[in-house]
């Protein structure tokens, strides 16, 4: 799926219509998803593919990226079925590969710690509504996005 299509799908999930620009934080979030799946993998992007098996979903890739840099905490609340716990863009950047940051500013029309910034603002919110159930789900994150927009 291309990112401009998974980021109108969160932003349509975020209920802010995926619009490109500052407010586009489904477009930012669906560039990271997307370069996640694959679109970024030199540098230290290793670690940030999606796990094996993953159906297209990021997700769980994603949630181990933020747990091997210390967020593991935070992701996990965004998961689960409390209070979601905030992160910062600096944590946000520094959990991310540069590679990876850079081509999802580049794509957002932002600068990385814009990008960095609007992934920390919107990130919590987008992985807790796609986890409702308090678990990671099966399936692409396509069908997953378009499950909670009934």
């Amino acid at each position: 799926m291309a990112s401009s299509d998974l980021g109108s799908l969160l932003g349509g999930l975020l209920g802010g219509g995926g619009k490109g620009g500052s407010g586009g934080g489904g477009n930012i979030l669906g560039s990271l998803l997307g370069a996640l799946m694959g679109g970024s993998g030199s540098g230290s992007g290793g670690a940030a593919q999606p796990a094996a098996g993953s159906g297209g979903n990021p997700l769980g890739g994603l949630l181990d990226v933020l747990g091997k840099a210390g967020l593991a905490d935070q992701a996990q609340s965004w998961v689960g079925t409390g209070e979601n716990q905030p992160v910062t863009g600096e944590q946000s950047a520094g959990a991310l590969p540069d590679e990876t940051l850079r081509k999802v500013a580049e794509q957002a029309g932002v600068n990385p710690q814009k990008a960095a910034e609007e992934i920390a603002q919107q990130l919590p919110s987008a992985v807790d509504r796609l986890t409702p159930g308090g678990a990671l789900p099966s399936g692409s994150l396509e069908d997953v996005i378009k499950q909670q927009r009934i």
